[in-house]
């Protein structure tokens, strides 16, 4: 069903949104909205200059799609990291007023544009070297309406092919717009192809799609409420489906495990999907079961909850599945997108899948088979007895372990950074499965339960790990200040980026795990890994904040030294990441 969208205000006064250093400034004049009946507005254009003939991207979330997020880049190194400042950045409130607090988006850039989604299914187009918006869509209306009844925000971001955007919405829809211009070019309701998935059902979206060979490959948020998990392709060309049917993680309500269940099973895929190039088989990471805290009604192991699960991309057909937690009762999901490494194992190169879960543990198997290469290493406290209606603490807690915040691999290394929560959780369980099935709970029937407040003396912080892939080994482990809710990028230097919840955002060398760099933006709440580009050689640094502060910041040498004040670290609902 195709929307019409609204046009976003007054070309956004994109200039005067914009904070740079002088050196980027522009006082060009707006330009006119091409029509009221267009679906993205476009902004001021600087003055005709010397445009950068060439470029590097960061074309897909995780950089490439095995979600390395490794780039080759090497313009900055620890010898000049300090000369690291702000080139320019954007409020993106101030942009639009309709944009949401808690932004999660992933950079994506082409060609020197940045894309970046919003909390509320926003998404902007800006000039990666001088900050000016080159087009903004954003839903109409009812589309709002609809997204705001899912009680969740969250948005990761957008793939690019074929000349195209591609957004998931909050409500289930798939949106399709000009790369170049922004305009709509199609928009999808999922439930028109995958009957029951609406926001009333308990589903929604949050996670960014993954454009592969024509198709764009999306999965599922709403496991906590209760809802049948899938993953599923959609032509790129016109956004009608890839596969003859979806590739669901668990059995029909009413079947197998679920045959004495109220609820359709969980296992929602909220995070995106990796892919080899070279044979063409995904891997995905599939949530939690439920409801959450209560296993009686859903007897077994429950797969394929909390594993990787590996299909053919062409066809949707099961080659191998491996779960990480078996009848999990703590909301363990396999959560972070999986990585494909071509890396040094025991001494031989070989293929392996890696993926570290909410419970604190980190797996990698043979990518081709699915064999076991290392079993659970863990990176986290654990410790979590079976949850009674009294209450129980456990750890990790519900935030993780490894939340959806992704890893980085290394290869000079050899070292896969995991990006951790210490932070445990009081779970309550349910005394039946009546008392688990309410639908009072908004946005999470099958929460399964309750969770109480966590010791008033338990400081909640984050970890970086380093793994050997060799010996599958842990080689240190950092203590980070604040959570790790948005992950690590590594470049070819041997430095590590990431941010965390009070805006801070540090470099690491990588094989020391020593921090070199750390600057206060001026955004609190980085809940998102940064991205890389370069624009004629020179090397750019990109990543956005939410909060309350949504904003995007861009670094590159010689830029604004100027830090901001120190933001509010917001640790996060339980089950609004999702």
């Amino acid at each position: 069903m195709s929307k019409k969208m609204a046009l976003s205000g007054a070309a956004l006064a994109a200039v005067l949104a914009l904070t740079a250093c002088s050196s980027n400034n522009s006082n060009s004049d707006s330009s006119a909205s091409p029509s009221a009946s267009s679906s993205a507005s476009p902004s001021a254009s600087a003055p005709a200059s010397q445009a950068p003939a060439s470029f590097e991207n960061f074309p897909t979330y995780g950089f490439d799609l095995g979600n390395n997020r490794h780039v080759p880049f090497k313009e900055i190194t620890a010898d000049n990291i300090n000369d690291l400042g702000v080139v320019w950045s954007a409020d993106l409130k101030t942009l639009d007023a309709d944009v949401k607090n808690g932004n999660q988006s992933y950079p994506v850039v082409v060609d020197g544009v940045v894309y970046i989604t919003t909390s509320g299914n926003q998404i902007f187009a800006f000039d990666g070297v001088t900050g000016n918006v080159k087009w903004h869509w954003k839903p109409d209306a009812k589309m709002a309406e609809e997204s705001a009844k899912a009680g969740i925000n969250a948005n990761r971001g957008v793939a690019i092919g074929e000349g195209k955007v591609f957004m998931l919405t909050t409500n289930n829809h798939i949106i399709a717009v000009d790369q170049n211009t922004g305009a709509l070019v199609k928009d999808a309701n999922i439930a028109d192809s995958i009957e029951g998935v609406t926001v009333e059902n308990g589903y929604y979206e949050t996670t960014a799609p993954i454009y592969y060979k024509g198709n764009i490959y999306i999965g599922s948020s709403g496991g906590d409420n209760g809802v049948r998990g899938f993953v599923a392709a959609y032509k790129a060309s016109d956004l009608s489906p890839a596969w003859d049917a979806p590739f669901w993680t668990v059995p029909p309500k009413g079947q197998d495990w679920l045959a004495n269940s109220k609820y359709h099973g969980g296992g929602a895929v909220w995070n995106p999907v990796a892919i080899d190039e070279e044979t063409g088989i995904m891997y995905f990471s599939v949530g939690n079961p439920a409801p959450d805290f209560y296993g009686k009604d859903r007897p077994g192991a429950n797969p394929y909850t909390d594993s990787v699960v590996a299909v053919d991309s062409a066809t949707g057909k099961l080659i191998w599945a491996k779960q990480e937690i078996s009848h999990d009762l703590w909301d363990y999901d396999a959560a972070a997108s999986p990585m494909i490494l071509k890396a040094t194992v025991n001494g031989k190169q070989q293929k392996v899948v890696v993926e570290g879960g909410k419970s604190g543990q980190w797996w990698a198997w043979d990518a081709a088979t699915g064999d076991v290469v290392w079993d659970g290493i863990p990176f986290a406290k654990i410790e979590h007895p079976e949850p009674t209606p009294e209450g129980v603490l456990v750890y990790p807690g519900v935030l993780g372990g490894e939340n959806y915040a992704p890893e980085t691999y290394d290869p000079a290394t050899n070292y896969v950074l995991i990006p951790g929560i210490e932070y445990p959780s009081l779970l309550k369980s349910a005394k039946n499965q009546d008392e688990a099935f309410n639908k009072e709970f908004n946005g999470a029937w099958a929460f399964g339960t309750a969770m109480g407040e966590a010791p008033a003396d338990v400081v909640p912080y984050g970890t970086i790990t380093a793994i050997d892939v060799n010996t599958g080994k842990q080689v240190y482990q950092n203590k980070t200040k604040d959570m790790m809710r948005g992950g690590l990028t590594s470049t070819d230097t041997g430095l590590a980026f990431y941010g965390e919840l009070d805006g801070k955002i540090n470099a690491m060398d990588i094989k020391s795990g020593k921090v070199l760099w750390t600057f206060q933006t001026a955004g609190d709440n980085i809940q998102a890994a940064p991205a890389f580009f370069t624009a004629d050689g020179k090397q750019y640094l990109v990543f956005t904040s939410g909060g309350s502060k949504p904003k995007v910041h861009v670094y590159a040498l010689g830029g604004d030294k100027t830090q901001g004040s120190a933001g509010q670290a917001n640790n996060g609902n339980a089950h609004a990441a999702k």
